[in-house]
């Protein structure tokens, strides 16, 4: 049995910021109070942030490892290798590609999560490949089809049941009643890499679509006679906004827009983070593409970004350095707003009773100095 306290002045918790104390005992958090049994070891952050652990929901790859390699090797690598930006639960994200390279995926992150020695995989986040060409990114056309439930229906066998968040372009055939067989399955619906009119989007928020993937980047724009799926993604409630804070991908301004229009509590950071994450500038693969890495962003050859090279907690960093928001809500969007938006709230996201003992210690830069995984010091 393993059992222990940490202490600090300023301990992010579900219901706001606590001075005292949280007990651990076997990987979970026990109990929150002003006073500690002495017997018992105690870690004492006073002066320091303890806040709950980050959730990536979208990312492609680390340390020169990407999720489509489908090897053992990649998969463990790259929980490793997030551990050190604060991330203690990622989605493994796919990208567009051949069915037969999406099943290899799939069965190597459902044969191999177990083994992880890092964060921990919530899951599988399949970006596509039900997209259209229009806006694409770095996305491969050659292999958007219509929504089909029995790709992701064997998809999510292949995974053991890994497979709980898809994204499509809604103006596909089919999308509406994809989108509710999807549900059926228990996989959280996305919506992006489309030209979708605000119509068209609405209509699949109405059936059960509830994320706007990385808001702004591979959408179809607001324009005031013509919403589009930004302006779906503004203004539709009880739904998720992703956006990737690196400061190359979206405006600090355009970030404050989605902040206001979508709240913190509807607000997540991703990184969308590609194989060159923690690697030097020079050459790197996103599927089929070349990528170039320098001067902070990652793109392919028609200059279009490729993912990026972000780490969550600098997007974390980011949104409190532009002024968008406290520590406290900036910690909450990369850690209870993800866990929300794919119903994994009730084991992760927060620091409050009953939850995994998933914690960073910040200092008061909001740098990463430890991170505790079930209770486990991994960092």
């Amino acid at each position: 049995m393993s059992e222990f306290y940490i202490k600090s002045d300023e301990i992010f918790t579900l219901n706001g910021v606590f001075s005292g104390y949280i007990k651990i005992k076997d990987g979970v958090i026990e109990e929150i109070s002003k006073v500690a049994d002495e017997s018992i070891e105690i870690k004492d952050y006073t002066g320091k942030i303890v806040a709950p652990g980050y959730f990536d929901t979208h990312v492609h790859g680390y340390g020169g490892h990407d999720i489509m390699d489908a090897t053992k090797e990649g998969l463990l690598e790259i929980s490793k290798g997030i551990v050190q930006t604060g991330v203690t639960s990622f989605l493994a994200t796919t990208l567009t590609d051949s069915t037969e390279k999406l099943d290899k995926a799939c069965k190597n992150v459902g044969d191999n999560k177990d083994f992880c020695e890092g964060a921990k995989v919530q899951g599988i986040f399949l970006e596509g490949p039900f997209f259209t060409e229009e806006f694409k990114g770095a996305q491969n056309p050659d292999y958007m089809t219509n929504p089909d439930i029995n790709k992701l229906s064997n998809w999510k066998k292949l995974s053991k049941g890994l497979v709980n968040k898809i994204a499509i372009a809604p103006e596909r055939e089919n999308s509406e009643e994809f989108i509710k067989d999807a549900l059926k399955l228990g996989v959280k619906v996305a919506l992006g890499h489309s030209n979708a009119t605000y119509e068209q989007a609405k209509k699949a928020v109405d059936v059960g679509a509830n994320i706007f993937v990385h808001i702004y980047n591979g959408m179809s724009p607001l324009h005031h006679r013509n919403p589009g799926m930004v302006g779906a993604a503004l203004s539709t409630e009880n739904t998720y906004g992703e956006v990737i804070c690196d400061g190359h991908h979206v405006h600090p301004g355009a970030v404050k827009v989605v902040m206001r229009a979508k709240t913190y509590d509807n607000t997540l950071l991703i990184t969308d983070c590609m194989m060159a994450g923690g690697m030097p500038e020079g050459d790197y693969k996103l599927g089929d593409f070349d990528v170039k890495v320098e001067n902070g962003t990652a793109r392919i050859q028609n200059g279009s970004l490729a993912g990026s090279i972000l780490r969550l907690d600098n997007a974390v960093k980011n949104i409190v350095k532009w002024g968008l928001a406290s520590p406290f809500d900036a910690v909450k969007m990369a850690s209870l707003i993800p866990a929300k938006s794919v119903d994994l709230d009730d084991k992760i996201g927060s620091i409050s009773i009953g939850r995994c003992a998933d914690i960073n210690i910040l200092d008061k830069d909001m740098n990463v100095l430890e991170v505790y995984i079930d209770g486990k010091r991994k960092f």
